[in-house]
């Protein structure tokens, strides 16, 4: 039975992150941009097989189409180009995402849709397309509660990782991990696509073809169904994606001598698209998915150890909670007391993208390195929600208990600036 094959890649640079490493660390950022820019040059010419999955973070996308970064880096890549040549939908199916690159699962609730809504903002945008089928949860962080809001947004499927998997009934390993199911979370569903981790681990780090050809149909092999094998990574991290020299990356010296067995008759596997897959096959039972993440490096992604270890990267979380619920209870006395004061609204959109940005999944991934930058704009955040109170003559000002070097035995946390609203900001998606 021929096997589909779905290979998606995650592409994310932190806001600022390809300005800084170009002038600290130039030789990096070039990889990073060649990476990149390799991608749809190698696949000119194979548009009959090549099928690429793409998530691109938003942060990335608004480097990438700055005119200013565009004019810095012309001489290494065309990055308007690099967009363009993105927008092809023979080769390449765009995947959702946050803008930010949040971890969804613990960022507050109240943030999540504008995460989303502003993704959707910038890649309707580049790409010239209403809608996105699929979506990539940030570091593949899902939790069964985000279903209604992926589904309020209008995506089909999401992908997950294979370690955090459960049927619902009985199902075989393989019908478990190769073809996408149904889950439910109140009285929405979506369809879910498992990343078989395994295979994944071994794209992230290199491969060579028939070993991979031969991995995957011992895999399938007992599949009485049309298999789905899902593999992600990142698609501009490691050796593998970086390297320059042609036949020693991914794509020269694997993904093309691939498609090249594929069309020469020698492989029983053909890539495809998920959604073209879904049209033709469906998706079949139910599971249930553990909260957790995909593996990086030592971390299995369970319970989210990576971003939540230590006591700084708690307090982090706990600041997010803070600020948002300061802002959420001024924007909410704002919209009733004084929805056009154009000085008002300014503080307030200061305020909701230091908030979203300091939300990215990096600050506190790095174990405790980059918590600072979190803080930062958590800093900018609060006195921008300070600037909104005094606008609707507040007394007082937010303050965030878990701000650095706060004294927990007499700081109470944000002070009362209007009555607090925890409901989902800015309503329902478009």
């Amino acid at each position: 039975m021929q096997v589909n094959h779905a290979l998606v890649l995650n592409l994310h640079q932190p806001a600022g992150n390809l300005e800084h490493l170009l002038e600290h660390e130039p030789w990096e950022a070039k990889e990073i941009l060649f990476a990149m820019d390799r991608m749809p040059r190698s696949l000119w010419g194979h548009e009959d097989l090549a099928r690429v999955h793409l998530s691109l973070s938003g942060t990335l996308l608004e480097t990438l189409s700055s005119p200013e970064f565009q004019e810095r880096v012309y001489g290494i890549v065309d990055c308007g180009a690099l967009v363009w040549h993105l927008q092809n939908q023979g080769l390449f199916e765009i995947l959702g995402t946050g803008y930010y690159h949040p971890l969804l699962a613990l960022i507050p609730e109240a943030d999540r849709a504008e995460h989303l809504r502003r993704w959707q903002g910038i890649a309707r945008h580049l790409f010239w397309r209403p809608r996105f089928e699929g979506f990539w949860p940030p570091e593949m962080g899902f939790s069964m509660e985000l279903i209604p809001l992926l589904r309020r947004f209008g995506y089909r499927y999401v992908l997950v990782d294979s370690e955090h998997v459960e049927p619902v009934d009985d199902m075989s390993w393989q019908e478990l991990r190769y073809r996408p199911h149904l889950a439910r979370y109140g009285d929405d569903e979506i369809i879910v696509v498992v990343r078989d981790r395994e295979l994944s681990d071994a794209q992230e780090s290199g491969m060579e073809v028939g070993w991979f050809l031969n991995e995957i149909a011992e895999r399938t092999r007992w599949c009485d169904f049309p298999p789905l094998v899902t593999t992600c990574t990142d698609g501009e991290n490691g050796g593998w994606f970086r390297n320059v020299t042609e036949g020693a990356n991914y794509w020269s010296a694997f993904y093309l001598p691939l498609l090249e067995r594929v069309r020469a008759g020698e492989a029983d596997m053909r890539p495809t698209f998920i959604s073209d897959y879904l049209d033709a096959h469906g998706a079949h039972g139910e599971v249930r998915v553990a909260t957790g993440a995909w593996n990086t490096g030592w971390h299995h992604g369970r319970g989210f150890t990576q971003w939540t270890g230590s006591d700084e990267q708690k307090r982090v979380l706990s600041r997010y909670a803070d600020v948002s619920d300061a802002l959420q209870s001024v924007a909410k006395r704002a919209l009733a007391e004084a929805p056009a004061d154009a000085g008002l609204c300014a503080s307030l959109d200061e305020a909701r993208w230091r908030l979203l940005r300091a939300e990215t999944s990096c600050n506190v991934f790095w174990g405790e390195a980059w918590c600072p930058r979190a803080d930062d704009d958590l800093d900018a955040a609060e006195q921008a929600i300070a600037n909104a109170g005094r606008h609707l003559g507040a007394e007082t000002v937010a303050v965030s208990a878990n701000r650095p070097g706060a004294d927990p035995e007499t700081d109470d946390g944000p002070a009362d600036v209007g009555p607090a609203d925890r409901t989902s900001a800015g309503g329902d998606a478009d």
